[in-house]
């Protein structure tokens, strides 16, 4: 998980093990980044895991169809709980993109509601350009590309990681 991978065109083939923190022993990458990312977590989250198809029912519409959004990463540290996408920073202010980043906004503004009425954990959705991921930064450092929500302003956590 730690090495480099030398053809990144041939990451999604590829499985990858020695995790510590993550929910599950083994995992595949769609990309490099989410490779870097992912030892980012292993460093400085509680835990972490890919979700899989169907685990959050995230849907987003895309022309007149409606499609299951599945965020890259999910990660659980002390005072709250994110999901983070990692996208090329040319992807960014893509259609798709967007609808799929509104489509998880309105999901964790719920999660987050129904955290702080029964005393949870807060709800964070990060949407990561690939070229900010890199290994000698901390989870903290991401923070700042939280895609706020608007039913519920969530306390930033960013001052309890430093």
């Amino acid at each position: 998980m730690r090495e480099t991978v030398q053809d990144a065109s041939r990451i999604r083939q590829m499985l990858f093990g020695g995790f510590k923190k993550c929910l599950y022993p083994l995992q595949k990458f769609d990309s490099d980044t989410e490779r870097r990312f992912a030892v980012i977590l292993e460093r400085d989250a509680q835990k972490w895991f890919k979700p899989a198809k169907g685990q959050f029912q995230i849907y987003y519409k895309q022309g007149a169809d409606q499609k299951e959004y599945i965020p890259d990463f999910v990660v659980e540290n002390g005072d709250f709980i994110l999901m983070a996408e990692t996208k090329a920073r040319a992807d960014m202010q893509s259609p798709e993109v967007q609808a799929k980043a509104e489509a998880a906004a309105a999901w964790y503004r719920q999660a987050a509601d129904y955290a702080v009425q029964h005393g949870g954990k807060a709800w964070l959705y990060l949407l990561i350009p690939h070229d900010e991921v890199d290994e000698a930064k901390r989870l903290a450092d991401f923070l700042r590309f939280e895609k706020k929500g608007e039913a519920v302003q969530i306390p930033c956590p960013s001052e309890r990681l430093k």
